[in-house]
């Protein structure tokens, strides 16, 4: 398998020490190929234990949309030795909190608890690595479980609606068009088989990245990894990703979606654009920086514009998604004002990002949004719970840890000339998916 981490495959500890703006971090593979990263904290007694697995929903095989998310939900059932449940309240009932989530790249469980706790939560979470035990029953319940969140969460919510069908247009070939949490009527034919083949094909040590934050020390983790990760097999059928790509785009998409539940209506534009590349983040990082100068704040390029000089719209804004395995995308939003329709509003937004474009970086707005970052990067250090993500969502998108702790100083050395470059080669309408969300009755002109 491609391997998301920069290790050797020695069996000694590669730490990366400590320095000004970075964690200190220790990274090892053990012997069955689990990559296990470990970033240390002591300034308060508490650890967060996680593990990551390389498999999101852009992984699913065709027809069953949703079983990355339903196997999330499933995990927390019973083992050959935990009875359903047992896993939670074990946690809970040590003063800890648990919990998981599924994207389109990864699927992460994480615990945090005591720090002396680490050794019983990497031994409930090596027993559901490879012991899973389901009934029908578990399967029946939990399968309406997910068709009740997606009723709340999507079927109840228009914007839910429109932001699926904005990624349906946008992706021609790539999983990234289908909804992580699944297709309802893919979602109602979920069975054990589906959710046993998923679990065996990608639930295995060397599909998997444990991330360890908090008060530890890196022989300690090591030692513990070992004792219950590293008597797992490694599946040798695991194999790298294998995705369908995007061919070239060359046609501009747009798509209206009305709604009589729609509170307010709005125009968002997204351009299919590319993500954080290992050893090459550059062009990201301008994209990144582009993002907040055109959206990121009240006092943004667009808002300044449109919703302070124009009085056009009560809100806009520039969004780029960096971390992801594949091709991510830039999106614009405005929201407009009263009596504006939703054609002035797009109309308006054209007309500054190209003003934009046209004008150039100014360096005192990019200087002000390089200080604010340092800030924010600072601030970020003091959060367990954010590091171990932010390390995790990297690790299993492609990147290493010597690009995260790369990212910062990246940031600070993109010129202002690097992002006109990248917002010309990006901004381009054949690449771009336009779409309106609407009520039933809203005038279009």
């Amino acid at each position: 398998m491609v391997r998301a981490l920069a290790l050797s495959a020695a069996l000694f500890a590669t730490p990366l020490m400590a320095s000004e703006g970075h964690e200190a971090v220790t990274t090892f593979t053990l012997d069955n190929g689990m990559d296990v990263v470990v970033i240390e904290d002591h300034r308060a007694p508490v650890v967060q234990h996680m593990v990551w697995y390389r498999v999101g929903s852009a992984d699913e095989p065709a027809g069953t949309s949703g079983i990355a998310h339903f196997l999330e939900h499933l995990m927390f059932k019973g083992t050959d030795t935990l009875a359903p449940g047992e896993f939670s309240a074990t946690v809970a009932a040590n003063g800890g909190n648990d919990n998981a989530f599924t994207s389109y790249d990864y699927t992460a469980y994480f615990q945090r608890v005591a720090a002396d706790r680490l050794e019983l939560m990497m031994q409930m979470e090596a027993d559901r690595m490879r012991n899973l035990s389901l009934s029908e029953e578990d399967i029946a319940t939990e399968r309406d479980v997910i068709l009740e969140e997606r009723n709340q969460r999507t079927e109840n919510n228009p914007r839910a609606l429109f932001g699926e069908q904005m990624s349906a247009a946008q992706y021609l070939n790539h999983g990234y068009s289908v909804p992580i949490i699944g297709w309802r009527h893919e979602m109602e034919t979920l069975g054990m088989e589906d959710v046993l083949s998923f679990y065996q094909n990608h639930y295995a040590p060397n599909n998997a990245i444990l991330v360890v934050t908090g008060d530890v020390e890196p022989d300690e983790v090591k030692a513990l990894a070992d004792q219950y990760y590293g008597v797992i097999p490694a599946n040798p059928e695991i194999l790298s990703r294998a995705r369908s790509q995007e061919p070239p785009q060359t046609a501009e998409r747009r798509l209206t979606f009305k709604d009589p539940r729609v509170a307010q209506p709005y125009v968002q534009r997204s351009y299919l654009a590319p993500e954080r590349d290992s050893g090459a983040q550059e062009k990201a990082a301008a994209l990144y920086l582009l993002a907040e100068l055109l959206g990121g704040s009240t006092t943004s390029y667009m808002n300044e514009k449109l919703q302070f000089e124009q009085e056009k719209v009560v809100y806009a804004g520039a969004f780029y998604r960096g971390v992801s395995l594949d091709d991510t995308t830039f999106d614009l939003v405005v929201v407009p004002a009263e009596g504006v329709s939703l054609q002035e509003a797009e109309d308006a937004m054209d007309q500054v990002v190209a003003e934009f474009i046209a004008e150039g970086v100014k360096a005192e707005d990019l200087d002000r949004i390089k200080m604010q970052l340092r800030a924010a990067q600072t601030y970020a250090r003091d959060n367990v719970d954010g590091i171990g993500n932010r390390y995790g969502r990297a690790l299993t998108s492609g990147l290493t840890v010597e690009d995260v702790q790369a990212w910062p100083d990246i940031l600070q050395a993109v010129t202002g000339d690097e992002i006109i470059a990248a917002a010309r080669e990006v901004l381009q309408p054949e690449a771009s998916v336009t779409g309106w969300l609407m009520r039933d009755d809203e005038v279009t002109q």
